[in-house]
């Protein structure tokens, strides 16, 4: 079988594309020719091949073009006539459906959009952004109406996709390298380059600096943390996707917040394992592979009751939503708790928000 997955980029920052990446390995384990379309991409193919479409490098136009790429024509119909090679073709995100949407009106495959939505324009911060964010939703809408099937990645998506445009999906679950992330790696290399000691407590947070993260309010509920546990550290991976954003939160943290814009991804699991608890702020997450991948390394959750949390997150705490203290506390409970025994014999449990 002939497949081909579309996705914006594929790298291995992008919660997204390490899906898509996946999906490629095991439809070629499974002897199914695969090819994934991208705009650009750093991930080293195994056994399947990579095509990049291109885009500018300057992050700023590269929002611009991916907005408006429904009006390269010429892009849209030379990657559209390759679709009609494949049995199925699989897209993750806008603008790729416009690829598959348009050849799907010509050729006869399986179009499949693969819904890991689209974050809430209210929660970013600026018009501009908000503005961005409600086109990019409406596009993503028109160019999924002709797909054959959808499937979400969480029943709070799939409920989301039939609110939002009428289309019924199934839920699919990301699944997770259980090779790649697991019990018993050793994380003590990455708390030797980082200069934390085996003693301090380490949060780490791993995913795009987007203002509907939140990391704004991760860092608010750091420094409340920190009156108590004077020694504690605050990780923070991902790509600065805006820049002043960034910048905004650079200046607001203080000591103990340790920034990472870039960890290969042979050593992310080892961050995972040199952190004792993951804690994300998020004000809407589609499923949160991160939170996923931490708990699959033995770590616990603290998150905010929201989205998909409730789905996702087994092993930990979930608070009221914008509960900064309740937050932190929380995180004060998990170290208490670890100190007062041994950890391959903590157990918690989880709290419904």
């Amino acid at each position: 079988m002939k497949i081909a997955i579309l996705t914006p980029t594929f790298h291995y920052y992008s919660g997204i594309d390490r899906v898509a990446e996946k999906q490629a390995e095991d439809f070629t384990a499974k002897g199914s020719e695969v090819t994934v379309y991208c705009l650009e991409a750093s991930i080293k193919p195994k056994g399947y091949k990579v095509v990049e479409i291109g885009m500018p490098k300057n992050g700023f136009l590269q929002r611009i073009y991916r907005l408006f790429f429904f009006m390269s024509r010429d892009k849209i119909n030379k990657y559209g006539e390759q679709m009609k090679d494949y049995e199925i073709v699989i897209s993750h995100l806008y603008p790729m459906n416009i690829i598959a949407s348009q050849a799907r009106k010509k050729y006869n495959f399986k179009y499949v959009y693969y819904n890991h939505g689209v974050g809430y324009p209210e929660l970013f911060t600026n018009f501009l952004e908000k503005l961005y964010m409600a086109v990019f939703l409406r596009l993503t809408n028109w160019s999924i109406k002709n797909a054959d099937s959808a499937i979400s990645v969480s029943k709070f998506l799939k409920d989301e996709l039939k609110r939002e445009s009428g289309i019924d999906s199934e839920v699919a679950y990301n699944e997770i390298d259980s090779n790649k992330f697991r019990k018993g790696i050793d994380g003590s290399a990455v708390r030797k380059k980082l200069g934390i000691s085996h003693d301090e407590k380490v949060i780490l947070f791993v995913g795009r600096m987007s203002p509907h993260k939140n990391l704004t309010g991760l860092i608010k509920m750091f420094k409340i943390l920190r009156k108590k546990f004077k020694n504690a550290k605050l990780v923070v991976v991902g790509k600065p996707t805006f820049r002043k954003y960034y910048k905004a939160l650079r200046k607001a943290a203080k000591s103990g917040v340790l920034f990472r814009e870039f960890v290969d991804d042979e050593e992310l699991p080892h961050y995972y394992a040199a952190c004792d608890v993951y804690a994300t702020c998020s004000l809407w997450e589609g499923f949160d592979l991160p939170a996923a991948e931490a708990q699959a390394c033995g770590k616990p959750v603290v998150a905010f009751g929201i989205c998909s949390h409730p789905e996702i997150v087994k092993n930990g705490i979930l608070v009221k939503k914008n509960d900064i203290k309740g937050f932190a506390k929380a995180i004060m409970k998990i170290f208490s708790e670890e100190d007062g025994k041994p950890k391959n014999q903590a157990k918690l449990q989880k709290k419904q928000a």
